[in-house]
């Protein structure tokens, strides 16, 4: 295996935990002797943290760990990080913060931070927070359980931030690892990680890394193997998922393979994962826009387990501010684009990320922005207000940040044009008939049950009796509101083939 740059440090030593010659390590390995450990893990951020936060919980749980109901019960807590999101660092130090005192009310308790503002701050989580026992990255998710360990039977805390990702199956990608997953009847597959694109507002490049697409047979096999546990539904995840597999080509003919070409294969990848057997549903996130091509339409239209959803980024509406985020496209290729797509998939819902109050936006810039939003007619979305972020281009362009009060003004103008156009969407779907996923209670209502379409679109239905979560049933939607549908119940279509949740580990 090659070598791969790698910050790995030892802080200042942890006080020693003595006990009439009893080591800090001694005291751990009598509390396993009792019982096995426990742990519980806090995710901060996106999908590919949620996924990275199935894989530490696998893993721990493959070293004879078990989850605790909470804090109080753990002898571990996992902080996996997050820095896109505002205030990311602030928040994560006030929670190791509220830990230090819990940590201290035990002997033997641990404190691991991963993700990505430990690959971010590197050292600096460790200094700012010495109480802290692990500081992983991004890229050795598969040594969460060693680190541990390590740290353990240590006097000093360990920090591991490797700088690339190990060229290793399974270390590479998180789907090859242990699992212990939320929901038995659907799950995140990874099918690349890290970003080639230079979006000026994005810090993933630098904390994920770049592209690399995981072997293709490597996806169908432990989708295959995910369906044999009871999973029907998959969502194929990474950061630009329809650029999925250039790299692969690449490679190959740099290799000297002359049947190598330079073709989709995400197009391809929809097709064999919805064909497998007993999937029903097939989602992926998050596609760009640069990269969308007509032959990922044309498999969704043909695979008939490919939802009728594309998450489809626009991020901004002016062709001035899309040039100034580096995103490759302009308004009219993004909505050409976004036409292909509706007429290829009949019924297709589509939601989008919208940033407002990037540097530099003018009124004109955003006033296009609503015009873009209007014409595409979302059925949801997430906007964000800009805040800038360390590392990035964008959080040097200080000289040309807006005002929080207009573009605060400007937030709520562009919700209500988004919220209009989802509730027409949401309004004509009234009389229809819709198959649901049943995903559980309502949050408001526990006699009432939530459940996702194939659009992806929330719907609230009271039962006549019982149904498990993970069932398949069908609800006449009697109501459209801006955020979810409701409706009746009308048949119980499949019930959930899963019986426990269970660790698994891809093929």
């Amino acid at each position: 295996m090659p070598s791969i740059p790698t910050t790995r440090t030892a802080t200042e030593p942890r006080p020693r935990v003595t006990t009439g010659g009893t080591t800090y390590a001694d005291i751990v390995t009598a509390m396993t002797s009792d019982g096995p450990r426990s742990y519980v893990l806090r995710t901060y951020g996106c999908q590919m943290n949620e996924h990275d936060s199935e894989r530490i919980a696998g893993l721990l749980e493959a070293d004879g760990m078990v989850l605790a109901d909470s804090e109080d019960d753990a002898d571990v807590v996992v902080l996996n990080t997050c820095c896109i999101r505002e205030n990311a660092d602030n928040k994560l130090y006030g929670n190791l913060g509220h830990l230090k005192p819990w940590k201290d009310a035990r002997e033997g308790r641990q404190i691991v931070v991963s993700g990505c503002l430990a690959q971010k701050d590197r050292e600096l989580v460790a200094t700012k927070a010495k109480h802290v026992d692990v500081v992983m990255g991004t890229h050795n998710v598969h040594r969460a359980a060693e680190l541990l360990r390590e740290a353990t039977s240590s006097d000093v805390a360990v920090t591991e931030i490797l700088d690339e990702a190990v060229i290793d199956d399974h270390a590479l990608f998180p789907s090859a690892l242990p699992a212990r997953r939320e929901k038995s009847y659907n799950a995140w597959v990874t099918i690349q990680i890290g970003c080639d694109n230079n979006c000026a507002f994005c810090i993933v490049p630098a904390v994920r890394g770049v592209e690399i697409s995981r072997p293709y047979a490597d996806i169908v096999g432990e989708v295959e193997q995910l369906a044999r546990n009871g999973v029907t539904e998959v969502t194929l995840l990474g950061q630009n998922v329809n650029s999925y597999g250039r790299d692969l080509q690449l490679a190959a003919r740099q290799a000297g393979d002359a049947d190598a070409k330079l073709r989709p294969l995400f197009s391809g990848l929809l097709r064999d994962v919805g064909a497998v057997e007993g999937i029903r549903r097939v989602r992926y996130t998050s596609p760009h826009p640069k990269d969308m091509r007509p032959d990922t339409f044309a498999a969704m239209a043909e695979t008939s387990a490919v939802c009728e959803h594309l998450h489809y980024p626009l991020q901004s509406g002016s062709d001035r501010v899309l040039a100034l985020m580096h995103r490759g496209y302009t308004a009219e290729r993004y909505l050409e684009r976004l036409a292909q797509g509706r007429l290829a998939v009949p019924d297709l819902a589509v939601s989008t990320d919208i940033i407002v109050g990037f540097p530099g936006e003018r009124d004109v810039d955003f006033e296009h922005t609503l015009e873009v939003a209007a014409a595409a007619e979302y059925d949801y979305a997430y906007m964000f207000l800009f805040s800038p972020r360390p590392g990035t281009e964008a959080a040097d362009m200080e000289a040309d940040f807006v005002d929080p009060a207009v573009a605060g003004e400007r937030f709520q103008r562009l919700r209500l044009v988004v919220e209009r156009s989802a509730l027409r969407k949401h309004e004509a779907r009234v009389g229809r008939t819709e198959e649901v996923l049943v995903e559980g209670p309502s949050k408001r209502n526990p006699d009432v049950l939530s459940g996702r379409t194939r659009q992806n679109k929330l719907v609230h239905f009271t039962p006549p009796f019982p149904i498990r979560t993970g069932s398949y049933a069908t609800v006449d939607v009697t109501r459209g509101a801006p955020h979810f549908l409701e409706g009746t119940f009308v048949e119980l279509l499949a019930e959930p083939t899963h019986t426990i949740r269970i660790p698994v580990a891809a093929l």
